[in-house]
């Protein structure tokens, strides 16, 4: 065919495309066949270019909207969750056809644990009290891990999808930002519209507090990455800045008290101060506060500060266990998460059912002004307490495995790799992941494209930052995949 033969079809198809758009819209008031061009652009893109899907999911990821229903058990948010199950499929028949995976990835410690949990996820889901509920879980779990983190990092072989990465989400929460901030001062910044005013973008105000949290700290790196210009360290510093604002607008106390741990871990790293010393202080802590229990929960009781827009009151509630409902509510699902337990100890009740089991498990005395007699407010609101009831002790163990291993690996590769870049890269994902699993501790978001997308990412910065990366000459450029050549 001729370039003119193709230049004439182009335009005639245009042409026949265009027709039967005006005509739908004019008679039929169908607008959503102007769609198919983008829907053909990103079924392309599936079909050539995984990579770039997965950075078009990055930037999709905070602009999606959750669709729930309840009487079915099920939610999804769209069109994110879609399009990672697409690349979930197409990428395992891939790997199916090719039978090649980076061994080096695959067999990284972080990986290892990742494969012990999505077995242990399995086998309880057979025993399951829900089982449809937990497969979706299982399934759910498989399409942000594989596209996340196993896609992610040989697409991060090339050090500036990692940046496109990042910053493509951050230009979607700057949208999220403005929307929220906007609707906030339509509502006098009042302490109660801060609960809700990102909503339907993200559920509530501890969903956007840990994602803006985890993003101001990947910023911050970004301010002393090497080689940047000043008019980009400008536009840096300026991110960090809304971000910053945003985080205290959010009024989550958790996503407060998560950077605050991790700029403790920075300290430690920066001042250099060996691990045992800080496990030896976490252990004292620990040793006080159980050998002082008793006096702890007595003075927090005589707390009666409720959450507020003043920044102050607002730290203060952050323990009053005596009358503010968020926090008794926190206490009242974890009670139930134990009894679920003490039901269940070994297998748990199954992957994702905490929410649709818990009711039953609730005791009068401990239910608050927004409990629910049915028991469908949620979930067990933490990383940790939820796995134990719906996967038994072993549930619990791996996710505090995987947390360990992760800061390991993390603060391994900044320490041992000998380019800067490497160590900055490195450093903001493991500080960003301490971040989320001390957000984890108050709240549970990995059931949600909106954390699990980053997190999962940052995992997948860190192993490529030490599989292909750390071995690098400190003078070298990450800037593509040859410089792979060099850490192979």
């Amino acid at each position: 065919m001729t370039e003119q033969s193709k230049t004439a079809w182009i335009y005639l198809g245009t042409a026949i495309y265009l027709a039967i758009s005006m005509y739908l819209v004019v008679q039929k008031d169908i607008w959503y066949f102007f769609a198919l061009p983008l829907v053909l652009g990103v079924l392309l893109l599936y079909i050539y270019s995984l990579d770039k899907v997965l950075l078009l999911i990055s930037f999709i990821t905070p602009l999606s909207l959750n669709i729930e229903n309840m009487d079915a058990g099920l939610a999804i948010s769209l069109p994110a969750e879609p399009m990672l199950f697409g690349v979930l499929v197409l990428y395992l028949a891939k790997l199916l056809h090719e039978g090649h995976y980076d061994r080096r990835a695959a067999s990284h410690p972080i990986s290892l644990v990742i494969y012990l949990m999505l077995f242990w996820m399995l086998i309880t889901t057979f025993t399951s009290e829900l089982p449809l509920v937990s497969a979706k879980a299982l399934v759910a779990r498989l399409w942000f891990i594989v596209p996340s983190y196993f896609l992610a990092i040989q697409v991060f072989r090339k050090i500036k999808n990692i940046h496109w990465f990042i910053w493509l989400y951050n230009i979607a929460l700057i949208i999220v930002i403005g929307y929220t901030i906007y609707r906030h001062w339509s509502f006098g910044f009042s302490d109660k519209s801060a609960h809700w005013v990102m909503s339907p973008l993200y559920n509530d105000h501890t969903a956007y507090g840990a994602a803006l949290a985890l993003f101001l700290i990947l910023t911050i790196g970004y301010i002393f990455y090497p080689g940047l210009s000043n008019n980009r360290r400008f536009w840096v510093i300026s991110m960090a800045v809304l971000l910053a604002i945003a985080t205290l607008l959010s009024l989550s106390r958790a996503a407060w008290i998560s950077l605050a741990v991790s700029a403790g871990v920075f300290v430690a790293v920066w001042l250099r101060i060996k691990f045992r010393y800080i496990f030896a202080a976490f252990v004292l802590i620990v040793a006080f506060l159980v050998s002082f229990q008793h006096q702890i929960i007595d003075t927090l009781e005589k707390n009666k500060q409720d959450s507020s827009a003043d920044f102050v009151e607002h730290v203060q509630s952050i323990y009053n266990i005596s009358s503010d409902a968020s926090n008794l509510e926190r206490i009242n699902r974890w009670q139930a998460a134990l009894r679920l337990f003490d039901e269940r100890p070994f297998f748990g009740w199954g992957p994702g059912t905490y929410q649709f089991v818990y009711g039953p498990f609730q005791r009068s005395k401990e239910k608050t002004i927004i409990s629910t007699n049915a028991g469908d407010g949620g979930n067990a609101h933490s990383e940790y307490i939820g796995p134990l009831s719906e996967m038994g002790l072993p549930g619990m163990l791996i996710v505090f495995l995987l947390v360990g291993t992760m800061i390991y690996q993390g603060l391994k590769t900044h320490k041992n790799s000998k380019n800067k870049q490497a160590r900055i890269l490195s450093l903001s994902a493991t500080l960003a992941l301490i971040s989320y699993f001390t957000h984890g501790l108050l709240n549970n978001f990995l059931d949600t494209d909106k954390l699990s997308v980053p997190v999962w990412g940052c995992m997948a910065i860190i192993v490529a930052m030490q599989v292909y990366y750390s071995r690098l000459e400190p003078d070298s450029e990450l800037l593509d995949s040859s410089s792979n050549k060099t850490a192979d």
